[in-house]
């Protein structure tokens, strides 16, 4: 089983402050295995990564709130982001993996737990991919909740999903810009096909993962600034449903990132007006919404 390296070890503080109300919309906790083993199907083994090493980065960075989405080296085993979740529940919110024929009372209890979304993975590296049909069927389920579901999958594919994504009767969020790569530019087909998904009223989008992106990767200056055009472009199209987040602890990624660069990077995606709607208006309202 292939096993990730650990997160950064000493990030430096970034010289970007973060406005007030700063959300970290998507991050992972890892065990700890001891108290909550990973699956025996998970594609990857990672090191422990607790809430109480997630709080003490946030807290470093000037991170307020975050998101918590479901690893898969956990399955549907939810635990250890609703542990992490009651930690400081008016600050926590979760997107959990859940099983296609989960029940009311699993997702009332979930919903209870700070939960206010569905993950489907449409990545091979990560298992089989999400069965659509299940997934419309859940999404009407999770609807009176005021949920969304949130999709891992390349632009490309969301592309060939399009009436499948304007019939969901729930917001929908991709994860990681789409998955466009920075190398192929502006005029790739890839992007061209994310910003079309991201014309719908029901879309959203996380600006995360530049590592992932990247062709430069921590060697251009600033690091990762390939992927600053991608970002501006996906804000020009959907500034008012994107959100930010750094995927901390950074599985299965070429590098492992420093996380103030992450941090730094921001600036370079707007002006104030810009970065504050996506670090904490946008956020807001997904995840901390009545």
């Amino acid at each position: 089983m292939k096993r990730v390296p650990p997160p950064h070890p000493a990030p430096h503080a970034p010289a970007f402050a973060l406005p007030p109300g700063s959300c970290d919309a998507h991050v992972h906790v890892y065990g700890p295995a001891a108290r909550f083993p990973y699956a025996p199907e998970r594609r990857y083994d990672p090191p422990d990564a607790p809430i109480e090493t997630l709080q003490r980065l946030h807290r470093h960075l000037g991170v307020d709130r975050a998101v918590l989405v479901q690893a898969t080296v956990h399955g549907t085993d939810n635990r250890a982001m609703l542990d992490a979740i009651s930690r400081d529940p008016s600050r926590y919110r979760g997107v959990a993996l859940a099983a296609d024929d989960a029940d009311s009372k699993e997702l009332e209890a979930l919903h209870a737990g700070g939960v206010r979304g569905l993950r489907y993975n449409f990545m091979p590296h990560l298992g089989p991919s999400a069965d659509l049909d299940a997934v419309m069927r859940m999404a009407h389920r999770i609807a009176g909740l005021g949920w969304h579901v949130q999709l891992h999958a390349h632009a490309e594919d969301l592309a060939s999903m399009q009436d499948f994504l304007h019939a969901l009767p729930v917001p929908f969020v991709i994860d990681h810009m789409g998955r466009v790569m920075a190398e192929r530019g502006l005029g790739q087909p890839a992007l061209a096909s994310l910003l079309r998904v991201l014309e719908h009223p029901r879309a959203w989008i996380k600006l995360s993962g530049p590592e992932r992106l990247s062709a430069a990767l921590s060697r251009s200056t600033p690091p990762y600034a390939d992927v600053v055009p991608i970002a501006r472009r996906i804000l020009d199209v959907a500034g008012d449903r994107a959100v930010w987040g750094l995927d901390w602890p950074h599985p299965n990624v070429r590098e492992v990132p420093d996380d103030g660069d992450l941090i730094d990077i921001l600036p370079s995606y707007g002006d104030a007006e810009t970065l504050r709607r996506l670090l904490v208006e946008n956020p807001a309202r997904l995840y901390f919404g009545p």
